[in-house]
């Protein structure tokens, strides 16, 4: 395979992206309407400020349950770790990331911009493509 085939001709760059106000049942209305299991938040100037999953949901709405205290902001809840890729990584280098780690998904990022998203799946689809 080519390590000439970079992460940008695989990513996906239509992205449902939350802010970090954005109140965290309707950021769960959100993930459930688009059916994904993560979005990245980012900030007014486009920053990468985190990512809300949906464990980090399960979390907020077991803690609500438990003392009956709904709501809050994304920021409060979001992962703030992320671990991202460049978008000109090779793809060969993308998938050595994936094997042997827990993500499904890396936000993609273009001189520190979140620009993309790549997942398992587009790895898959370029290895397809080049065999």
């Amino acid at each position: 395979m080519s390590k000439a085939v970079k992460v940008r001709d695989y990513m996906a760059t239509e992205l449902v992206i939350l802010s970090p106000e954005t109140e965290i049942l309707r950021a769960v209305h959100t993930l459930l309407k688009h059916d994904i299991a993560a979005a990245p938040v980012v900030d007014a100037a486009g920053n990468l400020v985190g990512i809300l999953t949906e464990r980090d949901c399960i979390r907020e709405v077991l803690n609500a349950g438990y003392h009956s205290e709904y709501g809050g902001q994304v920021s409060e809840y979001m992962s703030k770790e992320v671990a991202t890729i460049n978008a000109e990584d090779s793809i060969v280098d993308a998938a050595k990331l994936f094997f042997g780690q827990r993500f499904h998904r890396y936000p993609v990022l273009e001189n520190g911009r979140l620009v993309g998203q790549l997942s398992r799946r587009d790895v898959l689809r370029a290895l397809e493509k080049l065999r």
